[in-house]
């Protein structure tokens, strides 16, 4: 009898097992400030629209979205992909101090500003972005803000050179060592070159890479440009949408574009998000500015900035990266 009873239990056991289904564990979004100089180029397009794509499946929450350029048609542009994709009250902010002045020559901004609602007309009138930075990091938790920057460096120079104030009582660095977790730059060439984000603001450059309180993680030149993306997108049958116009007009208006966009500013969002791990192997040291604009490396398995290298297959990344970018607005 005693014998029965432990072999009804064991199969009862065992059917529990083999019926119950595994707890998903929920992990909480991915606090993200967007830094961008959304207009010389529009693979910014597409890593704003990723980055949207994140927010509504939940993998991140978007803090703020600042321009580092000041040409006047930056916040607006962000402002019209923001309530397109139904966040139209997105802090956004500019350089108010000296800084890059840069607009695209292939209208793609322009267009979408004429075409879309937005709520923002110039970019001189949004908030310093140091304004924005100090407020936003303040207000959330310790070691819990991932940073992306996919433009110049003006913004996080100025942050980081920023005094105590109304905001907060800390200092520029005291406050991101406190409050921010990672920082992610598409930025640079490596282990070499002279890299657009880099050179354009060289000084802020150097001034950031000297002295970021904590971990770097380079996208490099080198990635992003074997990486295509827009043709797909392009040639869905997505309707009224900015983030098509804007590759449709960029892409018909560059010999180069063929075949697809070079997705620099993409890579940086995906590894904000996912991190690394599958997607690319990296290398751990220390990037030097040199007076020209360009960068060096220098190895050093103690080193606080890494650059990735490649490891997923780029036509698998490009698809990867094309599937989030080809996100629609989710109806609230």
């Amino acid at each position: 009898m005693k014998s029965t009873t432990i072999i009804l239990l064991t199969l009862l056991f065992f059917l529990m097992a083999c019926t119950t289904k595994p707890v998903a564990i929920k992990t909480a979004p991915i606090k993200i400030i967007f830094d961008t100089d959304c207009g010389p180029d529009y693979d910014d397009v597409g890593a704003l629209a990723f980055l949207h794509a994140m927010a509504d499946s939940g993998k991140a929450e978007i803090l703020a979205t600042v321009s580092s350029n000041k040409h006047e048609l930056v916040v607006p542009s962000i402002n019209v992909l923001n309530t397109w994709f139904g966040r139209p009250l997105l802090p956004t902010g500019a350089p108010k101090s000296a800084g890059v002045d840069l607009g695209s020559s292939q209208h793609w901004a322009d267009s979408i500003v004429a075409r879309y609602p937005h709520s923002i007309n110039s970019t001189s009138e949004s908030e310093d972005a140091v304004t924005v930075y100090r407020r936003i990091l303040n207000s959330q938790p310790d070691s819990s803000v991932t940073i992306i920057t996919v433009g110049f460096l003006t913004n996080l120079n100025n942050l980081l050179h920023s005094q105590p104030d109304d905001i907060s009582p800390l200092k520029g660095p005291d406050l991101v060592s406190r409050k921010v977790k990672s920082l992610v730059a598409m930025a640079g060439w490596f282990p070499e070159g002279r890299e657009f984000n880099v050179y354009m603001d060289s000084v802020a450059s150097e001034y950031v890479f000297k002295n970021w309180p904590g971990e770097i993680i380079f996208t490099g030149f080198e990635i992003g440009k074997e990486i295509f993306t827009g043709l797909t997108l392009i040639k869905s049958d997505i309707k009224n949408s900015p983030v098509k116009d804007a590759f449709r007009i960029a892409m018909a208006a560059s010999e180069e574009d063929k075949n697809g966009r070079m997705s620099w500013d993409e890579t940086a969002v995906l590894i904000g998000i996912y991190g690394t791990e599958g997607f690319f192997d990296s290398v751990r040291g220390k990037i030097l500015i040199n007076p020209d604009g360009s960068n060096s490396w220098e190895n050093n398995p103690q080193g606080n900035h890494l650059y990735v290298t490649q490891k997923m297959n780029v036509n698998e990344m490009s698809s990867f990266i094309e599937k989030r970018i080809m996100h629609l607005p989710v109806i609230k």
